[in-house]
């Protein structure tokens, strides 16, 4: 607006009046004509309203300021977390912890800015976030609040209900304790002393012992799946009042890995019928009372996972403790499967491939993508080679035509590959010999095109069988819940212990990935083994 031409004031001149901090000065009102009195008067009225509006709304303001300087805080601390410096991000389990730390902060947050809006007329906005939800098959326990009074306010009488409306929210009632007590009435004839009869005690796990098979279930479930070491379910019962010792637990998961481990081998079985399977290896910590410290053992994984194709197999995975990582062990593991073999690049597994592996003729290999890229994101990470950005950039095309092509038929998967997958896969090789022959293969980069060249044969495996996944992240999704489980336990007490942790964790492991809770498996499993369902009915 030019200077001269601004507004003109309607009283005739330059106006003072600020609608922001109003100061209008004081009025005699006797010196005002009656007749325009009361017209004053309101417009005062207005005015202190308008001041006191004003002055909530700088608080209002001042507070939302603060607010939102926090969650600027908050985002900024989330974006380090996940984006931050390769020498300042975290943990996947830290990283986990840190966003429930941030997210509980914000959630603080909105709860303090909601309040602060409480009294204002327009409704609140639903926090955009994942409420949950609440199955059908869960106990309701309904409360119907009435109004105090049902007579109509204008003296009609009673009124009748017309409708309701319904909320559910979720409660909690922490883990409750009960005690089971069978009784076995004895019956005897009045008329003679032979005639006694009783009912058989019922068959238990752990006879004349404590646990009802639920309560075994809940144990194993809690260390192998939720990761709580037995000393702290110990302390848990303790604040209910019940004194378990850490040894009894123990004793406990012990005979239910015993009973158990016949299940697990026929599941074992089962998968090695498969034409196809993943296999991979994660430590295990185990104590070694005679040197007072820990030493290295392992947990082998081998998986079944069809459901990238099709397969009508439904998916497993079976753990197996052994004292150590060399190749035999997976030689012995294998024993009756012969198929191909999707794995990392561990040479331990190089035995299965030749005519002298025992247990079967030699298994095909299929390489791991996942693994080749990521030696490739390593250099890129680390000094920005464009080499490197060009081998991530071609590896991500056979990755966008995966994700295409997930959850068809392994003829369509094949054909696809065939035609779009198979002439890059071929190019890449080219790329890669030729940048072999440009670098030192004792640079740091050199060292990682000379691991994937090593894997070729291997990883040219998934274009020509529709069955084979590009990589084998399916196993190793599988692996990590183990890793927790270790985090907390620290170590086995064992290798007996190393055994039982893989026969548990493969029972877990294969109900969750079959969309079964762990719970309610191992509970009836238990309670039919209890009972003495035999052995030809495993299946």
């Amino acid at each position: 607006m030019t200077r001269g031409a601004q507004k003109a004031c309607p009283f005739g001149r330059k106006s003072s009046y600020n609608p922001g901090m109003p100061n209008l000065p004081p009025i005699d009102i006797s010196a005002i004509p009656e007749s325009q009195r009361e017209a004053v008067l309101a417009v005062l009225r207005e005015n202190n309203s308008l001041k006191q509006e004003t002055t909530g709304l700088q608080t209002k303001t001042s507070e939302l300021e603060v607010l939102v300087k926090r969650l600027e805080h908050l985002i900024a601390e989330l974006k380090n977390a996940t984006h931050g410096k390769r020498s300042e991000k975290l943990s996947e389990d830290e990283r986990q912890l840190a966003f429930e730390d941030l997210e509980v902060a914000v959630a603080e947050v909105e709860t303090q800015q909601a309040e602060q809006t409480s009294s204002e007329a327009r409704p609140r906005k639903a926090a955009r976030r994942n409420r949950g939800n609440l199955p059908a098959g869960l106990p309701r326990v309904e409360r119907v609040v009435e109004p105090q009074s049902l007579n109509c306010p204008c003296g009609c009488g009673e009124m009748h209900r017309i409708g309701e409306d319904r909320t559910e929210r979720l409660d909690i009632i922490p883990a409750q304790l009960r005690v089971i007590v069978t009784v076995r009435p004895k019956y005897a004839c009045r008329s003679c002393a032979e005639g006694i009869t009783q009912a058989p005690a019922p068959a238990h796990l752990i006879e004349g012992g404590l646990p009802t098979e639920g309560a075994i279930a809940h144990v194993l479930v809690s260390k192998f799946s939720d990761h709580l070491p037995l000393y702290r379910q110990s302390q848990i019962l303790a604040r209910s009042g019940i004194d378990i010792h850490r040894s009894t637990l123990a004793d406990w998961v012990g005979t239910a890995a015993f009973h158990l481990s016949p299940v697990v081998d026929r599941l074992a079985e089962h998968l090695k019928k498969s034409g196809k399977l993943f296999m991979d290896e994660t430590t295990v910590p185990v104590l070694d009372p005679g040197r007072g410290r820990t030493k290295t053992g392992y947990l082998w994984a081998l998986a079944r996972d069809d459901r990238g194709w099709g397969g009508d197999d439904p998916p497993g995975v079976v753990f197996t403790y052994a004292p150590g990582r060399a190749g035999q062990n997976a030689e012995q593991i294998l024993q009756g499967f012969d198929g191909t073999l999707q794995l990392d690049g561990y040479a331990g597994y190089n035995r299965l491939t030749r005519p002298s592996r025992k247990g079967g003729a030699p298994i095909s290999i299929a390489y791991c993508w996942a693994h080749a890229r990521r030696k490739l994101k390593e250099v890129f990470d680390r000094d920005g080679s464009e080499i490197a950005a060009e081998g991530l950039r071609r590896i991500a095309e056979f990755y966008r035509i995966e994700g295409e092509i997930r959850g068809m038929g392994p003829g369509q998967r094949l054909s696809a590959r065939q035609t779009r997958t198979a002439p890059l896969v071929a190019e890449f090789g080219e790329w890669l010999q030729s940048q072999r022959r440009r670098i030192s293969s004792k640079s740091r980069l050199g060292e990682k095109l000379t691991y994937i060249h090593r894997q070729w044969s291997g990883l040219q495996t998934f274009p020509h069988d529709g069955r084979v996944e590009i990589d084998s992240n399916t196993v190793e999704n599988l692996i990590r819940p183990i890793a927790l489980t270790r985090k907390n336990a620290l170590f086995a007490g064992h290798d007996e212990g190393g055994h039982a942790w893989g026969r548990i964790a493969s029972l877990i492991a294969t109900a969750k990935v079959n969309d079964v809770e762990p719970f309610a498996y191992h509970k009836a499993t238990l309670e039919a083994i209890a009972a003495g369902n035999p052995a030809n009915r495993i299946d």
